[in-house]
Order: structure tokens, then sequence, then C-alpha cells
């Protein structure tokens, strides 16, 4: 592990590349965020055309301050640290092309998906660069405006229901006209994290009757004041969550016996809409083919757990699956549909961050800080994260 304190070289030089990605529209830091960087005593350089795609023009970085560079190589040998949406581990196809630009001694921030590509963390490493993943930020007061899980899931959350409501052949309000009342549509949220507490906002300003269930029965307050209905299952949830504040794995007897409590609920919905992700691990099967088929032809199943195998046992990552009339969504990288402001909400998390490791244009490594030790991943050749090495050990990867 490195001394408790390591120091980088001044005027911090940030760089801003294109992201390679297929379909990722996001960019790292936004015009807006340049000045703030600028008052940190941080310069900013970005590839031409990188923001363009999120809405964002070259013109308007120019004007707050950054440089724009016409080639990635050119802004990888010009910067000390890296901000990309999606580094090497979370793109590891297109992204390993970066191993052969990013040095010795450059830092990178960014997602990196250490929990489900431990063995990437590895390869990274050997470049010798310091890389910090942005997922990995402690759930503590103090880093709540660093949150990028957060600030990604309540996107999430708003369009799972425009696509839901999209696809239904039913509008969501209660409507009185002339040809008839029409009855308001029943959505289901399964998870009240940031995304299912969004999915309920947006659902009942829609004007559909909520209902939602969490495992964690703390979240019942807040699910009552956003106007929904809290659905109460007689489950042992008290290992629900972990210390970082994150949902845990709990056991399939558990998932079995609130599959059967939830039954009744799914069927009788116009929409569910799934949202439970366990970092790192597949995620739960929730909604049984048999829930399903007791859904009324014409309903829908939005899951945003679909990039880990879903919530759904029918889902299919990135396809629309239509079983027995049920319609059943599995949308994958979600805020990339809306890049501006998910672009606004990352760059902010990440600015932050950065002002945050980055004093007066300095890198202090302080391994005794939360924050920082926290999200550390690689450094000094080695991958240094505790629950990073753990995985690699136990997928025989180290």
């Amino acid at each position: 592990m490195a001394d408790q304190k390591e120091t980088q070289a001044k005027s911090l030089t940030v760089g801003v590349p294109k992201e390679t990605f297929p379909g990722e529209n996001r960019v790292a830091l936004t015009p807006a965020h340049v000045p703030l960087l600028a008052k940190g005593g941080m310069r900013v350089v970005i590839e031409a055309g990188a923001g363009e795609k999120a809405g964002f023009i070259d013109a308007a970085y120019s004007e707050k301050g950054a440089k724009i560079l016409p080639s990635r190589a050119e802004v990888f040998s010009s910067s000390d640290l890296i901000a990309q949406v999606r580094t090497f581990g979370s793109n590891a196809e297109a992204g390993r092309a970066d191993l052969e630009v990013i040095r010795e001694g450059q830092f990178v921030v960014g997602t990196c998906e250490p929990l489900a590509e431990a063995g990437l963390a590895r390869e990274f490493a050997a470049s010798g660069a310091s890389l910090f993943s942005m997922e990995l930020m402690p759930r503590i007061t103090r880093a709540q405006s660093m949150d990028i899980l957060s600030s990604m899931a309540t996107i999430a959350g708003y369009k799972a229901v425009l696509l839901a409501a999209n696809t239904l052949p039913r509008m969501f309000p209660m409507m009185m006209t002339a040809a008839g009342t029409i009855a308001a549509a029943r959505v289901f949220i399964v998870g009240a994290g940031v995304a299912g507490l969004q999915a309920i906002a947006s659902s009942r300003k829609l004007g559909a009757i909520v209902e939602a269930y969490d495992v964690r029965p703390a979240v019942k307050e807040q699910v009552l004041s956003l106007g929904a209905k809290f659905v109460e299952m007689e489950l042992d949830t008290g290992s629900a969550e972990d210390a970082g504040g994150y949902a845990k794995e709990l056991g399939e007897e558990f998932y079995e016996k609130q599959r059967e409590m939830m039954m009744r609920v799914v069927a009788g919905s116009d929409v569910v809409i799934t949202t439970a992700a366990i970092p790192g691990k597949k995620s739960p099967v929730l909604v049984t083919t048999p829930m399903v088929e007791a859904m009324q032809p014409g309903t829908v199943i939005v899951d945003l757990a679909a990039e880990r195998g879903g919530n759904c046992e029918l889902t299919k990552a990135g396809e629309v699956v239509v079983h027995k009339g049920v319609t059943i969504l599995g949308p994958l990288n979600i805020p990339s549909t809306i890049p501006y402001h998910a672009s606004q909400m990352f760059g902010k998390n990440v600015t932050t961050f950065l002002l945050h490791l980055a004093k007066d244009g300095e890198i202090n490594l302080d391994m005794e800080d939360e924050i920082t030790a926290g999200t550390l991943v690689t450094h000094g050749g080695k991958v240094v994260h505790p629950r990073v090495l753990e995985l690699m050990e136990t997928k025989g990867a180290s």
C-alpha cells in the first residue's frame, strides 16, 4: 500500500477524452465544471467533439477556459488525470486501446465496474496508473455530492416510467371525459432506492395509482411521502443492507418467499418496474414466469436490473420480449439516453470528487480518508482495493 500521503505535481491538468463505448453519449465534464476546477488550481483539456453527443460543443468549453485538443493521444499525453464516464473496466473492448496511452503515475477517474470485472483491474494496474472507481463511493453524508450511482439511478427511474407509459396501451391518469371515465393505471415499483423513489414520483405525476415494495422497511416513510402505498410482506429483512448502504444478496430461500407474496400485487398491476440490483452480483429474480403469465395482456414490465441478468425471469438485456401479451423491456445504459442532464450530474459528481482529491492543484492520496481509500482501485502497479482483491482471489484472478 502507498504511504499515508503522496503528492503529485502542481497545476494538475485534467483531460476529458471522447467516450468510446458503443452508444455512450455522456461526457465526463461539461463546460460549467471547467471554472469550478480552475478555482481549485486545475486546468482542463478536452478532446475535440467529446461533448457533442451530450449537447456541449467545443466552443462552450473554450469559453469557460478549457483547451480543445485535436486527438485522443494528445489528451492523454498532456494530462495528469483523465476523467471518463467509462474507463477500461466498464469498456473492456474499445477501452483496451487506452492501456497503450495511459502512463505510469497518471490518474484515471470514472466508472470501471470493479466488483463485476475485478480481473480487468489487474490489467489496468500493470499500466502503473492510479484508478479511482466512482461506483465505490462510500455512502456517507460528505460523499453524497460525489455519488454517481444515485445520480444515474435518478435518471433511470424517471426514464423507466416514460418507457412504460410509451409502451402501455392505456394512459396513466384517471380522466373524466364526455366519453366516460378512464381509470388510472396501476404501477408497482419493486425496490425503493433512488431509482425506485424517482419512478414512484414520476408515476404519481403522471396520475397513476402506485404501490411499492422494498426489503428495507425503513423506506416505508419515503414511499408514503411520495403518495404511494407501501406493500407490506412478512419477511425477515434485518440483513437487507450492507455497511455501505447498498442492498445485499439475501439468499434464494428469502427470494422464493418474497416471490410468493408478490404474485398478487404483480398480477393486479398494469406496469411493474423492477430496480433491485446488487453491486457486483447477478440481479435477483423477483418476477417469475408464472407472475408474468398472471398479468393481463397489454401490461408492461420495465426491468432496470437487465444489465446484471434482470429481476424478471424473462428479461433479455437490451431487448423487448413479449410473453403471452405482456411486454418486458430490458433497457441498458438508460442515463446515456438523456445525455445532457446525465452529463451535468455525472460531471458535478466528478468535479466535487476532484476538488476533494486535489488541493491547490495537487493530488493528495490521504489513505486515512474514507473517500480516497474507498475509491482507489489501483496504485503503484498493483490492485489495492480490499474488496476487489478479495473478488480476484475468489475468482482465481490473482
